[in-house]
């Protein structure tokens, strides 16, 4: 089983790299974002591409280099303790063509943190750096901008900076749709983004890993197409169980729930649905590389190692 290297938790003081991969966000958000980072005692360093509002294409926050090079910086650059991805959208998948991997040093683990669009790197990080990484909210996204005491702005900060207090997630909402237990590590994101990964050198297969899939603005036909890609390849082969979080906007939710059993319920893994982890929700931050046991009735995941050093 491959281990993965931790982080060591955030401290008071700590610089901290923002920077955007995909999309241009909200820059009044974005400053909202930055000012919550100091807030709990973070000094952000706010970088270029983070500042561009579609200059290159209005999809895409500046150019790829522009991207490439602030990600490998921030990756690379031993003065930031974690970097900290200011919002998702599309560009992800063309900023990692250009990143030099070879600039940074696998022994020297980082926080990194984001989601949607966010999740390509984060399994690239796990394939090209073998580093856990946290499925978790953005700076100018919500949930983040508001600061503390929002729900999942206080469960990601407590995690980063108190990790020995979170010992694992609990789905109060869960539903097993196949109960039982099930160990391995911890994998996955946005499922759209997983299976736009699959054929390239940073697409990393879930045998053995506890997987965790949610989406948002899929038509419950193009999901359908998206999860039996999934299946088809060798993506799927050997996992260990799964956890269903949040579809938002993928149609009408009793159809989304219907399909996602339909395509999932027989692999013969546990499988967990309802878990608050994704769009459209105060979410929990879910880690990608650690070992952990999925216990599908009891709607819990439990880490079975420290999330970070």
């Amino acid at each position: 089983m491959t281990v993965y290297r931790r982080p060591r938790a955030l401290r008071e003081g700590d610089r901290v790299a923002v920077l955007a991969a995909s999309s241009p966000v909200n820059q009044v958000q974005l400053d909202l974002g930055l000012r919550a980072l100091e807030e709990i005692g973070l000094k952000p360093d706010t970088f270029t591409s983070a500042r561009d509002t579609g200059s290159d294409f209005d999809y895409l926050a500046g150019d790829d280099a522009l991207r490439a090079t602030d990600l490998t910086r921030a990756l690379s650059d031993p003065a930031y303790a974690g970097v900290f991805l200011a919002g998702g959208g599309y560009g992800m998948q063309r900023t990692l063509e250009r990143v030099d991997w070879t600039r940074i040093d696998p022994l020297q683990p980082k926080v990194v943190v984001g989601y949607s669009d966010v999740t390509a790197l984060l399994e690239a990080i796990a394939v090209k750096l073998g580093w856990v990484s946290f499925f978790g909210p953005m700076v100018a996204c919500n949930g983040f901008y508001q600061g503390p005491g929002r729900y999942d702005f206080d469960f990601l900060t407590n995690l980063l900076f108190k990790p020995e207090t979170v010992t694992g997630l609990t789905f109060l909402d869960g539903q097993a749709v196949v109960p039982g237990v099930a160990e391995g590590i911890t994998l996955g994101g946005t499922a759209t983004l997983l299976a736009a990964s699959l054929g390239t050198d940073t697409s990393l297969p879930a045998r053995g890993a506890i997987l965790f899939l949610e989406d948002v603005d899929e038509e419950l036909f193009r999901l359908d197409r998206i999860i039996t890609q999934l299946r088809r390849s060798i993506y799927t082969d050997g996992v260990a169980g799964i956890i269903l979080g949040t579809f938002t906007d993928c149609g009408e939710p009793r159809e989304v729930e219907r399909m996602l059993v339909d395509r999932l319920s027989d692999l013969g893994v546990p499988v967990l649905a309802g878990a608050d982890i994704g769009h459209g929700i105060a979410q929990q931050t879910y880690p990608i590389g650690v070992r952990a046991r999925l216990d599908a009735g009891a709607g819990t995941l439990t880490f079975l190692e420290p999330v970070l050093a």
